[in-house]
């Protein structure tokens, strides 16, 4: 095999990637997790043997596509944690991560679920929720947040604003911001309101279980 040959083999296939993993972003942020492996590959124009060349599993595939946005939710949480007002710092992540996932389905889901598997993703899905339950943490400590607040209700906003459809990229993060602003007074301390039910452990992936809630959980 001459140079040439080679270097035009190596750079076909790193279009392939490239065209798999746009294929893989568009489709996983507009229609969520679930569409098939064979669906991507037909779309990036390549064979599935090619697709699995590249990426050996799904998960692989969809802990590629989401690192760029995995890296976002790391940076904005670790912002959040160095700011010097405890309240505003979580704020401001909860803010921040609910317009990010208003505009990828497909992340949204796997932050808060335990899937993808793939150990760099998890690795950074585990990051971001102990930084989130830190920032919780901080608050109360402040009196900023409520006591009754755990990071179960956290996830819980992140799931229900991950349902959000609207027509258009710009009526879907307006939607998320007008829900943040919603969810973040209700969990301020000074907000008015009933003591709420007792909060329910979710499997959202901390050291590999939901993080437990601050007092029982129903059955």
């Amino acid at each position: 095999m001459t140079d040439e040959v080679a270097r035009k083999l190596r750079s076909d296939a790193r279009d392939n990637r490239e065209r798999i993993l746009d294929v893989a972003r568009e489709a996983f942020a507009a229609e969520g997790l679930d569409v098939p492996i064979r669906e991507i590959a037909r779309r990036a124009h390549v064979g599935p043997a090619t697709l699995y060349r590249h990426f050996p599993t799904k998960e692989a595939l969809l802990a590629a596509a989401f690192a760029d946005q995995m890296a976002v939710c790391i940076a904005v949480v670790e912002e959040g944690l160095a700011a010097g007002d405890p309240w505003a710092g979580f704020r401001t992540v909860v803010e921040r991560l609910m317009e990010v996932h208003s505009l990828d389905r497909g992340f949204a889901h796997a932050l808060i679920s335990q899937y993808p598997r793939v150990f760099d993703f998890a690795e950074g899905r585990e990051r971001t929720l102990r930084g989130l339950g830190e920032l919780v943490r901080r608050a109360k400590e402040a009196g900023a947040l409520r006591e009754d607040i755990v990071l179960e209700d956290i996830v819980l906003a992140l799931m229900a604003n991950e349902g959000i459809r609207t027509g258009s990229r710009a009526a879907r993060v307006a939607a998320s911001r007008r829900f943040a602003a919603l969810m973040i007074q209700s969990f301020r301390a000074d907000a008015p309101g009933a003591p709420l039910p007792p909060a329910v452990r979710l499997p959202i992936g901390v050291g590999g279980r939901g993080a437990a809630p601050s007092r029982p959980a129903s059955p």
